[in-house]
Parts: C-alpha cells; structure tokens; sequence
C-alpha cells in the first residue's frame, strides 16, 4: 500500500505532518499520525466514524493545538493556532456543515470573512468574476435563503478561494449535490489540480474518491494504517483498508407480492403552506409505502424534504386528518407519539439536539423517545422508572448496531457523530415498528456502518414493515430501495421503479426537470 507520485504534480511536498497526537482525557483522538500531501494533488483522507479524520483537519486549520507533533509547511516548521493563522499560511477549508447567514446576500456572507476591507461591490465582482472562471456561476445579490444548497456550497468555495489558498480542505463536498453538479465539482477540483493547488479531500463516497484522488492515506482508530493509489483499489478494498475487514455486501431480496399488500404510509394530497421566509411549501403530495416495500426520496437538500419529514412524522400538524394514514386510519392530527402508538418509528436528520439530547444518556434518550411505546416495560404502576430495563434495552441496542463509546451509559454529545447515528437508528428499528420513516439514515456514517444500517431497514421492510428513506445520496436509494420518488421545490415525482431508474433519469428530476422532459432528453442526448 505504497503511496505514489501523480503525474499531476511534481512531488514537491507541501504540507507534511510528523507525529501529530491529541488526547482528549483517556481518548487518543490522533495517534502520532504522519502525512504528507505534495504540491498539485487531490489527497483523499479516508477512516471510519471516529477513526480521527476531524480532529486532524481541525489541527491543520488551526481550530484545535496538538499535544505533540510537528507541521510543516513548505519545509518549514509551523504553528497553526487558529484559522486566521491557517488562512494567511495558505490553507482553507469548507466544511460539510455550511456557515452561511440566510439573510445576507452571498457577497456579504463573503466578505465577513475577508479581512482586505473592500466594499461589497468590489468583493461581488471578484466573486463573480472567479466564479464563472471556474464554472461555478454564482449572482453575488442573491439572498442565502433563496439559494438552493449546491448554490451555497459554491459560496464557500469561491469564499475559500477569494483567500487564494495553496491548500484545500473540503470535507464530504458531494453529500448536497446532484450528480451533475458533482462532476461540476469535479472539473473545478482537476483546473485548481493543473494550477499547482492542493485539495485534502474528505469522502465517504469511495467510487468517486478512486476517479478524483491521486493518493489517499487511511486512518483507523485514531493511527495511520496504510497509503495508497485509489486508483489502484477497488471501492471493497479501500473499505477493507477503513474497517480492517470485509466489509459486508448490502443484499436487497426481490419484494414479492408488494403490488397487493397493504399501503401501511398512505399519503394523500398532503400540502402545507411556508412557515418561515425561507421554508419550502408542500405541494399536494401524494405517496403509498406497502407492507414489505422500502420507497427512496431523493433530492437536493432544501427542497421540502425536512418540511415532509416533519409532516408524516407528527413534528407538524396537519388541517385535514386523512393527508396522512397509518396502517389505514388517519394520523394528520396526531402528535409525534400519538404516530408512534400506531406502530410508526421516526429518525429525523438532525442527530443531536433533534434525534438526541447532547447532555443526556444513552439510557435516558431511549426513555425520551419510547416512554409511551414501551410504557409497560420502562415504568411501573406507581410512575417509576425501572431503570434497569431502560440501561438493559440501551445496551440491547449499542451491541446490535456496534455503537463505540467510551463509557457504559454516556452522554449522546461524548458520541462521534457516525456512533450516535447508529444508536438513534438502532433505538427505532428495536422497536420492530410498522412503518419506518428516516431522514438521511448514513449521513456522515462510515462504510461498515451505512452497510449495517441500509441492510437492517431493507430486513425490516420484507419482515412486513412500511420503509420511507430520505437521503441525499443516490448510491445508498439505488442500493436498497424498490422504487425512487424525487422532490423537487416541495414536490414529489411519482415513484420509479428501480428497475426503471437510472442516475441519469433521478438527477434530471434532482435538478428540476419534468419527468416527461428528464425521459426526452436522455433519449435525445
């Protein structure tokens, strides 16, 4: 697992790290990790959930100091102790999670973190201008709010190169886009590759980690256990490297009989208006999920797809109590709880502060959330908590998804956030429920984790459930669902067969397209 050198670059090395530890209590974060990335290359930094991939790009940004350990740049020994300190070395990063003010324009967004003291014009032309130049269009006066999530991603792209960095640190860039926008991405990775910029590229999504990377450096546990040309591995291997084993095939069984069972989550012309400037309406969306069925939305983050979740799963109430069914009685009136009293089991996409609360157990958010469901088995008649049984079902749940931690019973916000996914997961599908509705159900989560998880929903949905998965990544909806629907601007494509989709077809929808005129012009391309 030799590292080699691109064509690409000339193997100047620009950024190298010998020894880089930080310890957090008893936790080795990162284990005198050593790394080089040389001048004109894309660096893949690959790991599974907690492996230490964040802690040791918040070292090189300057948002974290080492314990021990020394950072060169350009040969020369540094200190990066902040990201100011980071900036003017020549370093920027744009982050999976965007920082952006809905309600400033996106020149104005830029310019807070310029520090030249240009007027806003001045920086909205050279915005302009380098965004056209790298493909990326972006109109400076456009409101955050109004921007679709790929727009604001190319907000902190131009934002980080208007700070003329020699090295790029993009962590999960492809998790919001569609899979035109992301060779768009990728084109404007290969121009800054040929201008002798340097890109550490952080991905989960490993087929595109092998067409982008010129070599990639694995980290387990918090060490490095080996160097590689992606190009060289196949998309097993490379999980192989991440996990240090095999890494376990999702198998989607043929649904048989799916045509004549039951619709479990009946949705009819479900329609809600804006509740905020900048949320999405719902449009008289109509969609059946049947015993044993698992139905895939996709779309690009933005598009209603939380303004959805937050309607069949209770969060919001709805009008007319016949927009949303369970098991065939209507639900459109009922609280969350009430929904789950019927059988229905709900992840939300925000893990922590919404799936879980930060500063509570493990134990004590399954109380939270499974209180009324589980009433008999986690209180007793006088109103006291058995908290015996609640720790037991906790522990149930941490051993069957491989929840890692650091304490028996901790706190949700002392998990990675890969390992909390895992336990908010987990936490529903113990409950074997009836109809199954996850938002984003692997985001962030590593490569054994997502296989794990994506194999138990398509096992809960032919054991008779009702599975509806939201998620931004099409390879996770091609892999385990029977059908795709798309929601584009608060509406929903009537749902694919799998059979039938294609990426091609599901992006075009993704970006707008009617399903008529994404079908023509595939035929006509």
């Amino acid at each position: 697992m030799g590292g080699t050198v691109s064509a690409n670059h000339d193997g100047t090395t620009l950024l190298e790290v010998r020894g880089l530890t930080k310890i957090f209590g008893t936790l080795t974060a990162c284990d005198h990790v050593d790394l080089n990335i040389a001048k004109g290359e894309i660096h893949a930094l690959l790991g599974e959930n907690g492996a230490g991939k964040s802690t040791l790009v918040k070292m090189l940004f300057g948002s974290l100091e080492p314990n021990s350990g020394e950072i060169f740049w350009n040969g020369q020994a540094v200190r990066i102790t902040s990201p100011g300190a980071a900036k003017k070395l020549g370093i920027g990063m744009v982050f999976q999670h965007f920082s952006l003010f809905e309600a400033l324009t996106a020149a104005e967004n830029i310019a807070l973190s310029l520090d030249d003291g240009s007027p806003i014009s001045s920086i909205a032309a050279k915005a302009r201008a380098l965004s056209y130049s790298y493909g990326l269009p972006l109109d400076p006066e456009s409101l955050v709010g109004d921007l679709s999530v790929g727009e604001r991603q190319r907000i902190e792209i131009i934002r980080c190169l208007l700070q003329t960095p020699q090295l790029i640190i993009l962590d999960e860039p492809t998790s919001v886009l569609t899979p035109q926008e992301a060779d768009k991405l990728f084109e404007t990775l290969e121009r800054l590759r040929s201008e002798g910029k340097s890109i550490l590229y952080i991905s989960h999504r490993l087929e595109e980690v092998k067409r982008i990377c010129d070599r990639a450096t694995v980290l387990r546990h918090g060490k490095v256990v080996g160097h590689c040309n992606p190009r060289q591995e196949t998309a097993s291997s490379l999980a192989r490297m991440m996990v240090g084993n095999e890494v376990k095939a999702v198998v989607r069984a043929p649904a048989e009989g799916i045509e004549t069972a039951p619709a479990l989550l009946d949705i009819r012309a479900l329609t809600r208006k804006p509740a905020t400037p900048f949320s999405i309406p719902l449009k008289n969306i109509n969609l059946r999920v049947r015993a044993g069925e698992v139905i895939g939305i996709a779309g690009v983050a933005g598009n209603g797809q939380g303004e959805f979740f937050e309607s069949v799963s209770g969060e919001v109430l709805q009008q007319d109590a016949g927009s949303v069914r369970i098991r065939g009685k209507d639900a459109g009136g009922l609280t969350i709880t009430g929904r789950r009293l019927m059988g229905a089991a709900f992840v939300p996409e925000e893990r922590l502060g919404h799936g879980a609360a930060p500063r509570m157990k493990l134990s004590e958010n399954l109380l939270l959330s499974r209180h009324a469901t589980d009433g008999k088995a986690f209180v007793g008649s006088g109103g006291m908590v058995k908290s015996s049984a609640v720790y037991s079902a906790a522990q149930r749940i941490i051993e069957a998804m491989d929840v890692r931690k650091s304490a028996p019973d901790p706190e949700a916000a002392a998990l990675s956030g890969g390992n909390l996914q895992k336990f908010i997961v987990g936490r529903e599908l113990d409950r074997r429920p009836s109809v199954m509705v996850v938002n984003q159900p692997t985001w962030g989560v590593d490569a054994g984790a997502a296989a794990h998880i994506r194999q138990a929903l398509i096992e809960l949905a032919r054991s008779g459930s009702a599975v509806l998965v939201i998620s931004q990544d099409l390879d996770e909806l091609f892999e385990i669902s029977d059908a795709i629907a798309v929601m584009h601007n608060g509406e929903l494509s009537k749902p694919l067969p799998i059979a039938e989709a294609t990426f091609e077809k599901i992006g075009l929808l993704m970006g707008g397209a009617e399903p008529g005129h994404a079908e023509h012009t595939l035929e006509t391309a």
